[in-house]
């Protein structure tokens, strides 16, 4: 039944390693590739599919595509895309780890740290546009940014996303409510996703006991599962998760903010979903117990990561029609969008104050300049990311 679809999915691998520039640059190439070129789908059909992915948690673009793919053959073509899109970022992510790991000299890495910084802070201002526009939006974002600035857990997050799209739902006036009653929703088959989560807690927690050698796979399994099942605004908003999880809390210290930084800013310059860096995490925090374990450990997140969201499309999406009737949804997203901004601002904070200073105190305006041209040149121009990463590296390379 595949082999007819072997021209989708060549398309697909193709597109994999085409795709740079986030899921704003990821939409424009998919109405490229499947409706321009192979018309897989009509765009009002993908503007559709995209429209209900953002309301999910997880990669909304990583989404898309499988949902494409869903539509055409079934579960079984959606996985297989699925694996299809994810594999050369996560590849590549994944050997990016070993180059940190085995601590090889390159200096072409010198501006990475302050220029991903600058990536943080434009994501941050482009979001601001489309999910700040009422005075408590506004207010959303300022209040998630001082809780994640003053709230070292990573359980703030979930927190203010509860929170956030409780308030939002007081916006009666900009979201009306939709008249028509919606149908019953059986949300029976979601339970493989909340058993799956209960494993996952109940592995973590038992790992705790120090006769488990590698005990930490399963803290890092429960973390990303966790994240990718709460984690809205795309990669840019794994970022802080992962910031107060593995390099803030003393007793989950698996990587330190610079390999974070120069991990997220590598990702920038690698086609495919920005939620690859979770291999290069998981490789990182893995690597003290040698290669098989190291790559263990890359597989182990990036499968994690991606799980809850898929299961979620798979389940929710059948349903769909009915959904959309529910507009508590709908004004909780407004909420939710809005938090995440303030959480992204917040993140960028933290991440520069970790390279503000030298080892003698002193400030390091070097850094500095480069988060403010790496910003001007993402907002100013037409510059594609890849080329600003390449450009800081050659720079790099150059200069040390």
């Amino acid at each position: 039944m595949l082999l007819r679809h072997i021209p989708f999915l060549k398309a697909v691998f193709l597109y994999s390693f085409t795709a740079f520039g986030g899921p704003q640059g990821h939409m424009g190439m998919m109405v490229k590739t499947f409706v321009q070129k192979r018309k897989d789908v009509t765009e009002d059909q993908l503007l559709e599919y995209n429209a209900f992915c953002a309301m999910l948690p997880g990669p909304t673009s990583s989404q898309t595509v499988t949902l494409i793919a869903m539509k055409r053959g079934g579960v079984p073509l959606a996985i297989l895309t699925l694996l299809l899109w994810v594999f050369p970022a996560a590849l590549i992510m994944g050997a990016f780890s070993f180059l940190v790991f085995l601590k090889i000299p390159l200096n072409l890495f010198s501006y990475i740290q302050p220029m991903s910084v600058g990536f943080v802070f434009y994501a941050g201002a482009k979001m601001m546009q489309t999910s700040i526009k009422y005075v408590a939006t506004a207010s959303i974002m300022m209040g998630s940014l001082i809780a994640t600035l003053f709230i070292h857990s990573p359980w703030v997050f979930p927190g203010l996303l509860l929170v956030s799209g409780s308030i939002s739902n007081f916006s009666n006036n900009r979201i009306p409510a939709d008249q028509r009653k919606p149908k019953k929703i059986n949300w029976m088959n979601l339970w493989l996703f909340v058993l799956l989560f209960i494993v996952a807690v109940v592995l973590s927690q038992l790992a705790r006991n120090p006769a488990w050698e590698h005990g930490r796979i399963f803290h890092l399994f429960e973390n990303f599962y966790r994240f990718g099942a709460i984690v809205f605004g795309g990669g840019q908003a794994l970022v802080p998760m992962m910031l107060y999880q593995f390099v803030t809390r003393t007793q989950f210290h698996y990587l330190t903010a610079g390999q974070l930084l120069t991990g997220y800013g590598m990702v920038q310059a690698v086609p495919g979903p920005v939620f690859s860096i979770c291999s290069y995490v998981g490789g990182v925090a893995m690597s003290q117990y040698g290669p098989i374990w190291q790559i263990i450990g890359c597989v182990v997140c990036t499968v994690a990561v991606f799980l809850p969201s898929t299961l979620l499309l798979f389940f929710l999406f059948p349903v769909y029609e009915n959904l959309k009737h529910h507009v508590i949804i709908f004004r909780a997203l407004e909420g939710i969008n809005a938090a995440i901004v303030g959480i992204i601002w917040a993140s960028g904070m933290v991440l520069f104050q970790s390279i503000a200073f030298d080892k003698s105190l002193s400030f390091e305006w070097s850094n500095l300049v480069v988060v403010i041209i790496t910003f001007c040149l993402l907002s100013f121009t037409k510059i594609p990311a890849p080329l600003v990463v390449l450009g800081w590296l050659l720079l790099g390379w150059t200069l040390h």
